[in-house]
């Protein structure tokens, strides 16, 4: 079974990110942990205040040079407007215009992952009208135009008609869509429609934390007992099978390993609509 993933700017991506946000002093570690562990896709940011973009670099060159290269992983970082900043910690010029704001950011992503290029840039989050959002974007594709990025994506975007005047306004389409998976939102699930019926790939973040209701419902608990798995890996699965791409964000080792061999089993059609039911 494949654990990787085409998206419509034919980017192979992993089925399964790392994410990093919140590892502040462990963070080379653990990246390269994960790395070993074999996970070949990373999510980072450019913000500080919530990640150690230096410390992702880190821990993938410790990985390089190990039977590894660099086209072997997929490197994910964002774009963080100035509202999403610690106003100390801001790795533009604030006061740029936001195509420089954009075009600085990158720069220091690039020196943070001691990479050419990346394979995913993500708009942290709409910005305040959808005229700055699109000159975001706009910048975002000058620098695609230029070979610096692969594909482009926008998270902490839950208003459908949010991404569709993305989506009908960009010339380089949003090959990704990165949410808080939960039931808040209605787990996304017109938005995810839109996803799918425009090949843009969705990415679960918060998966386990926001949904212990969902891990212990016994129609999940029955899955993981019938599959020989953890409730974690159904949930997971079911995600990775109905098209999206969950992030985990484990410190554990031994969790690594777990979400990584999700695509070591497959749930039925009967079983699949079980966990649906669930996330309506």
């Amino acid at each position: 079974m494949d654990a990787f993933v085409t998206s419509a700017a034919g980017v192979r991506v992993p089925g399964i990110l790392y994410g990093t946000a919140w590892k502040k002093a462990d963070t080379a570690r653990l990246v390269g942990t994960a790395i070993r562990a074999g996970f070949r896709g990373i999510d980072t940011a450019c913000q500080p205040k919530h990640y150690d973009e230096p410390g992702v670099g880190e821990g993938v060159a410790s990985c390089l040079g190990e039977g590894l290269a660099r086209s072997d992983l997929y490197l994910q970082t964002k774009f963080t407007s100035v509202s999403g900043h610690d106003p100390a910690r801001i790795p533009y010029d604030p006061a740029a215009a936001l195509r420089d704001q954009v075009a600085q950011s990158f720069a220091a992503s690039l020196r943070n992952l001691r990479t050419t290029y990346l394979d995913c840039l993500v708009v942290h989050s709409p910005l305040t009208t959808p005229a700055q959002t699109l000159e975001v974007w706009r910048a975002i594709e000058s620098i695609i135009d230029t070979g610096g990025v692969r594909q482009a994506g926008i998270s902490n975007c839950y208003e459908l008609e949010t991404l569709r005047e993305l989506y009908l306004a960009s010339r380089v389409k949003p090959a990704v869509l990165q949410n808080r998976f939960y039931a808040d939102t209605g787990y996304d699930r017109d938005l995810r429609t839109f996803c799918r019926d425009h090949g843009i790939l969705y990415q679960s973040f918060w998966t386990l934390t926001a949904n212990p209701q969902v891990l212990s419902h016994p129609t999940v608990i029955e899955l993981a007992s019938t599959h020989r798995r953890t409730p974690a890996q159904v949930l997971f699965r079911y995600l990775t099978q109905a098209g999206a791409v969950p992030l985990t964000g484990t410190r554990s080792e031994a969790h690594m390993q777990e979400d990584l061999s999700i695509f070591e089993f497959e749930l039925d059609s009967s079983e699949r609509e079980a966990v649906a039911r669930l996330l309506w």
